[in-house]
């Protein structure tokens, strides 16, 4: 081979050499890349499997949310010589009976109201048509809002109308309700008297070396858990009473069922507040007029503000240790995924599973006890 001939040579192997040279950040980039593909195939194909056995996951949630609140209830019975079993069931017809005295306190009440409330609606909605047309700035015809409330109306009618596939879809959410309700009210009755039992038996199923850090987060995660429950309740009982009081005040009506309804949507974080908040406007604006509105959007607005500020993170400590960002995401997140019940149990359970991720990182790095 002549000198010219191995010169060729080496140039096309050092060539070649170059072209499947790869750039080292673009190496690391791709190596982080297909992990976080197989990581988000993962997380898709987890929530799917979640989506198609809510049946079952719903309920054990629930049970759980539920067992955390009547433990203490059930644990102050046992150690006054109750046996577990009927402490169990001693405290969920407590809760039952609560439920019951608050529905009959709050149906009646709204049946009541409403036959009142329907020609008050309709005088309102024809003064609000009215600025519109009048003395609106933007200005708007009459024939534009009757064609506004056909098409709306025309929308609600098809909405509701039942055909063969609703009907079914109703059938099988209602059997899904039933069947979760039931579900989980035996769930609660067994963690409620064999709780202890079974974080043993989950501790167990781990290695030796791994079981103080788990009992650890266990831990971690249900003083998680009691935590929000706390913390939601003492403010939205806080939000219900102020509120309701000032539609009181202001002559409103329907005070019993917008305080429910306060109490309730402080279970969702920022979403419930606001939409409580719109709501006793409303019914402030159609039973008490436009003054009560007023005095009720800005009581709610204060009140909110002096919770979100002040109240919330003395109440929820490390419990709800979570920037707004995430609650928001976990929100809207948990909507879109299941429906109601994401959007109410989405924020809880991102809460409890970083606080038992949490718990056993650090205890895994806390250096052994001599």
């Amino acid at each position: 081979m002549s000198a010219h001939d191995d010169e060729a040579s080496r140039y096309r192997t050092s060539g070649d050499d170059r072209s499947v040279r790869v750039n080292p950040t673009l190496d690391r980039v791709a190596a982080h890349a297909w992990r976080i593909i197989v990581i988000s195939i993962v997380v898709v194909a987890a929530l799917w499997l979640l989506r198609q056995v809510r049946v079952v996951f719903f309920p054990v949630v629930i049970a759980v949310f539920f067992t955390r609140a009547l433990s203490p209830v059930a644990g102050w019975l046992r150690r006054h010589r109750w046996r577990p079993g009927l402490a169990a069931i001693a405290s969920m017809a407590g809760l039952f009976a609560l439920v019951a005295g608050l529905v009959a306190l709050t149906v009646p009440t709204f049946a009541d109201e409403l036959d009142s409330v329907r020609p008050t609606l309709t005088t309102a909605t024809d003064d609000i048509e009215d600025w519109l047309v009048d003395d609106s700035p933007i200005k708007i015809s009459r024939d534009s809002i009757d064609r506004f409330r056909d098409r709306a109306g025309e929308r609600v009618s098809a909405a509701t109308q039942s055909s063969d596939g609703a009907l079914t879809d109703r059938a099988t959410l209602v059997a899904e309700a039933l069947t979760g309700a039931v579900l989980a009210v035996i769930l609660t009755f067994f963690m409620l008297r064999d709780g202890e039992r079974f974080t043993r038996w989950s501790c167990e199923r781990f290695p030796t070396a791994k079981r103080a850090r788990v009992r650890s987060s266990l831990d971690a995660a249900w003083t998680t858990l009691a935590g929000y429950l706390k913390g939601a309740t003492l403010l939205g009982a806080l939000e219900a009473v102020v509120i309701g009081v000032t539609l009181l005040v202001t002559g409103g009506s329907l005070v019993a069922p917008v305080m429910l309804i306060t109490f309730l949507f402080a279970f969702v974080p920022v979403v419930g507040a606001v939409l409580a908040g719109v709501i006793a406007v409303l019914v402030a604006l159609v039973t008490g007029g436009v003054g009560a509105a007023i005095a009720v959007a800005i009581v709610a607005l204060v009140v909110q503000q002096f919770d979100n500020d002040l109240l919330a993170p003395i109440i929820y400590g490390r419990a709800l240790s979570l920037h707004p960002v995430v609650i928001l995401l976990s929100v809207v997140a948990g909507g879109a995924l299941f429906g109601l019940a994401g959007t109410v149990l989405a924020v809880p359970t991102v809460a409890v599973a970083a606080s038992a991720t949490r718990q056993y990182r650090e205890t895994g790095t806390r250096p052994a006890a001599t």
